[in-house]
């Protein structure tokens, strides 16, 4: 295979670990000799194996005069684990294909001059945009400050999450529902406001087989979660008001200072981001899905489509329309039959979302 080719590998194996390394990135690694794949890994939990050790560790034999393709260049520091380049170094690893470089400043190209110094041969930047994209919530996080945000939302042909008789259980079907679950499981925090909480008291858990929960987060200004409510068996995090009242509840609180009696939600995502939640699934509904929108926060909508016609008022997203001129665009990647329904997948510019000079070859 060419080298483009064995970096899609790469990126393949990397997705194994969506929502299951942060605060650390997503890295797929394959090792290849003579045309030959002999080993692949990816990111372990935090605490774990890094791609490149993972992969490594695979490998039957020695992997000396092997060539490495990883998405993201290898760590050079100590952190939870050793580092990486020691590991390829000692290896006799002779070639490494970097994706991209990493954005992490322990890291940021250090990686790359450390292999190079050693006597490896090191490319940058093959299939760099996908790799990037990957791992849009690490980056987003570490330059910006900000998480990736995925809007989630299961609605009618004419784009209503709920009828106007307060029914939004169940617009889509099973086959939907068990999509919706996925992305859940390749998420680190599924964020919704106090109304998805009152009307559909849900779980928010990831009911697949090997599923991870991601993180429920809950935003509630006056703090009125029921003591009853099921996500409280599960810690979530509540942001609240600094005036809401004082309540003895099993949730991590955060309380901000309101903005028009409303959280201010740039705020909310520089919290989850600042504890290592890079990539957010928000489910709803429509107040908090209109203060993403309106603050250009939304990355990618992940819309289930059902063909039934509601009418009302409980749109995708509530507050008065836009101009044509100023709505918020994004751009359609897929979309695809889900049993009955159709699962629509849509991106903002995704690369406009980091700064222009970022370094991203070495």
């Amino acid at each position: 295979m060419s080298d483009a080719r064995w970096m899609g590998l790469a990126l393949e194996v990397a997705a194994r670990g969506l929502g299951r390394t942060a605060p650390n990135p997503v890295v797929g690694a394959v090792i290849v000799r003579d045309g030959e794949l002999l080993a692949e890994g990816f990111t372990q939990p935090p605490g774990q194996d890094h791609a490149e050790v993972n992969a490594l560790r695979q490998v039957s034999g020695p992997a000396e005069g092997a060539t490495m393709y990883v998405t993201l260049e290898p760590c050079c520091h100590w952190g939870r684990t050793p580092p990486c380049t020691d590991a390829l170094i000692k290896a006799g690893i002779r070639r490494v294909v970097v994706g991209t470089i990493d954005p992490f400043p322990l890291v940021s190209g250090a990686g790359v001059r450390r292999l190079r110094e050693a006597g490896i041969q090191v490319d940058v930047g093959l299939r760099g945009q996908d790799c990037r994209r990957m791992n849009l919530g690490f980056f987003r996080s570490t330059l910006l400050g900000l998480p990736m945000v995925s809007l989630k939302a299961g609605m009618s042909l004419d784009g209503r999450i709920a009828s106007d008789y307060r029914e939004s259980r169940w617009i889509t079907g099973p086959a939907a529902r068990e999509a919706a679950h996925h992305l859940r499981d390749r998420h680190d925090a599924v964020l919704v406001g106090i109304g998805t909480v009152l009307a559909d008291d849900p779980e928010l858990t990831t009911r697949i087989p090997g599923g991870r929960d991601a993180r429920p987060v809950v935003l509630d200004s006056q703090l009125r979660i029921p003591a009853d409510s099921k996500l409280l068996r599960r810690k979530p995090l509540i942001f609240c008001g600094e005036q809401a009242e004082e309540r003895e509840l099993p949730a991590d609180l955060v309380r901000l200072p309101l903005q028009q009696d409303r959280l201010p939600i740039q705020d909310v995502l520089r919290e989850l981001a600042r504890r290592g939640y890079h990539r957010v699934l928000a489910e709803g509904g429509g107040q908090v899905h209109r203060s993403l929108l309106d603050g250009d926060l939304v990355d990618v909508l992940e819309l289930f489509v059902n063909g039934r016609l509601l009418g009302g008022s409980a749109g995708l997203m509530s507050g008065p329309g836009f101009h044509l001129s100023s709505a918020p665009a994004f751009r359609f990647v897929s979309s695809a039959p889900v049993g009955e329904d159709l699962h629509l997948r849509l991106e903002a510019d995704l690369d406009g979302r980091l700064p222009a000079d970022y370094p991203s070859r070495g």
